[in-house]
This record gives C-alpha cells, sequence and structure tokens, in this order.
C-alpha cells in the first residue's frame, strides 16, 4: 500500500511541473522593467544640447540621484524657469509619473515665457503640469501627495522677488505624502551674511534656508558635497549672465529635507 501511494503522489508532482518540460514563465504582467539609472537619462540622444553643455556644472545625475526620483513618482519643482531641471525630472518619472513645474509671473514675463512653452512643446514633457503660480501657494489643488519638490538654485531669488517663504514651505510641506523630500541647493554666501547678497551677488547664507524650511515642520535628513567647492570666495556673483566663465563653480549647498512619517 506504502508503494502504491509514493507512486500516486509522484504521478501528482509529475503532472503539475514535469522535469523534462520547462518551468512555466513568469506572467509578463507581473515583470517590470528595471527604472534606467540616472547616467542613462542623462545621455538620452533627444536631449537639447543647450541642456548638455549646462550639465558639467549642475551634475544631473548627481541631482536625480540625490532626490530619488524614480518611475511613477509625483514630484514639483519651484520655479522652473526654462525647464532645464523639470525635463530631467519628466524624464525619471517616465510616462506613469507627473511633474508640477511652478514659475510666478515676474519670471515669465521676464525671460522664461518663450523657452518655458517650448520646452513644454517637446512629447518627452507631456507629464508636466504647467503651474503659473506665485510663491505664497506654488502648487495648484490637486498637486497632493507628492513624492519630492526640489528647489535648484532658485531659493534667494525668492527672498529678493519677495516671495513669502513661510507659506511657501508650508503650502510644500502639506503637498508632500509623509516621507516626502523637500531638496533645496542654492549658491552658498559668506557664512553670518543672512539674505544679504540674494539680489546682489545671488546667494544666500545656508544657515536662513536651514532656519526657514526646519521652521515649516521638516526634518534634515541628508546633505551632498557633490556641488560643493571649497576655492569659492563667495564674494562674486553666481548669476548665469554674470559668472562668465565661473558659471557653475559657485560653492553650493545641496540639503534634503523629509516630512515626517
Amino acid at each position: 500500500m506504502r508503494s502504491l501511494l509514493t507512486a500516486a503522489l509522484f504521478s501528482l508532482v509529475g503532472c503539475a511541473h514535469s522535469p523534462s518540460e520547462p518551468a512555466p514563465a513568469s506572467s509578463p504582467a507581473s515583470v517590470q522593467a528595471p527604472a534606467p539609472s540616472a547616467r542613462a537619462l542623462i545621455d538620452a540622444p533627444d536631449r537639447l544640447e543647450a541642456d548638455r553643455a549646462l550639465d558639467k556644472g549642475r551634475h544631473p545625475a548627481a541631482l536625480l540621484e540625490f532626490v530619488g526620483v524614480r518611475p511613477g513618482m509625483k514630484v514639483a519643482e519651484l520655479m522652473a524657469g526654462g525647464g532645464y531641471t523639470i525635463e530631467l525630472l519628466a524624464r525619471a518619472v517616465g510616462p506613469e509619473g507627473v511633474v508640477y513645474g511652478q514659475n510666478p509671473k515676474v519670471v515669465l514675463e521676464r525671460f522664461a515665457e518663450k523657452p518655458w512653452s517650448e520646452r513644454l512643446a517637446r512629447p518627452i514633457n507631456k507629464n508636466v503640469v504647467r503651474a503659473d503660480r506665485e510663491f505664497d501657494a506654488p502648487l495648484p489643488p490637486e498637486a497632493t501627495n507628492l513624492d519630492a519638490v526640489v528647489s535648484n538654485i532658485i531659493y534667494h531669488d525668492i527672498v529678493w522677488i519677495g516671495g513669502d517663504r513661510a507659506k511657501m514651505n508650508a503650502a510644500i510641506f502639506r503637498a508632500l505624502k509623509p516621507g516626502g523630500v523637500y531638496v533645496v541647493i542654492d549658491s552658498s554666501a559668506q557664512a553670518g551674511s543672512g539674505v544679504r547678497d540674494v539680489q546682489t551677488l545671488h546667494r544666500i547664507d545656508e544657515k536662513v534656508v536651514r532656519d526657514e524650511v526646519l521652521a515649516a515642520g521638516f526634518q534634515l535628513a541628508e546633505e551632498s558635497p557633490v556641488w560643493r567647492n571649497p576655492e569659492d570666495t563667495r564674494d562674486w556673483s553666481s548669476s548665469p549672465g554674470a559668472a562668465g566663465e565661473r558659471r557653475g563653480t559657485s560653492d553650493r549647498f545641496a540639503l534634503k529635507f523629509i516630512k515626517p512619517r
């Protein structure tokens, strides 16, 4: 009797998965393609040459890795300008993600309207939502449960433009999901200078940014040395129009804040 039972069991196992047959393949729906690397996104052949010319000073691959942006995420950029960073984010989140690109009226009127409109017309940016809004309420009502918000070398501009940073940071805090990140990168002013150089040298004291963002309820999660330049004397204008050959070489702090879970 025992031998008959053993034979029956082996027969059942063989019907389910015969050793002579290959194991059933996984369903295509259950297999997810790996996310492209930041380097692969930067090397995409359809990127604009004007964007590539800025890469050396802006370190775009490091930016995407520092933010931690992945396919399917919902992210936003403050003061997107002509859209250099917004397109990087759009590539990183892919067609299933969404990117909100904010610009205030003064920036659009002074320089950004034409390049911004042209940027959004590019097929790669079809998942970008244009947000023409002021800094005290920078994101549209539907921008909720965001994974990340990026402020890339523009926090100092918000100061001299007259934006209400307390309201702005509070709005960003509300828009992020618990565990969402707020990344701020900007050119360093001399320690203790506060907001003295925000318009003349386009720099801001790192302590000002730390204090203002932490006051909104965020926690500092990480810093990156990628954009640091200890040889920068911090006494020259980092504005693209004034920096000349030094453009992209200013000492920049990179801070990643997190909304507590």
